[in-house]
Order: structure tokens, then sequence, then C-alpha cells
């Protein structure tokens, strides 16, 4: 696999999207400064994330 990016980032929200699964989003509010990576991305519930966490997203090309 190839590393192509890791993201570092506060949990701005964590949103409720049905009983299996939760969304974690952190996004530039402004979307004005290009340097800046966000992601919104679905995972499994049970996972204890919460808004403030820090967390580390890694993308991978297989």
């Amino acid at each position: 696999m190839k590393k192509l990016l890791d993201i570092e980032s506060e949990i701005e929200f964590v949103a409720d999207i049905n009983e299996h699964k939760d969304c974690l989003m952190s996004q530039d509010p402004t979307q004005e400064t290009p340097q800046v990576l966000w992601f919104n991305i679905d995972i499994p519930k049970g996972h204890g994330i919460k808004t403030g966490d820090r967390v580390r997203v890694t993308v991978e090309k297989l």
C-alpha cells in the first residue's frame, strides 16, 4: 500500500446517521484556505469519539 496522506484534526461534530453508523466531521468552515484538508467519514457505532477529540485519518492506495 502506498500512503498518500495523513489528516490530523479535531472532531467538530459527530452526526447520528442511523442505528448502525455515525459520521465524524472535521471541516474548514470558510473553505478559503487551500492547504486545510477536511473530512466527513462514516464509522460504525460504538467508537467512543466525541466532539473535540483529535483523530488521524490515513489515506492509502491499495
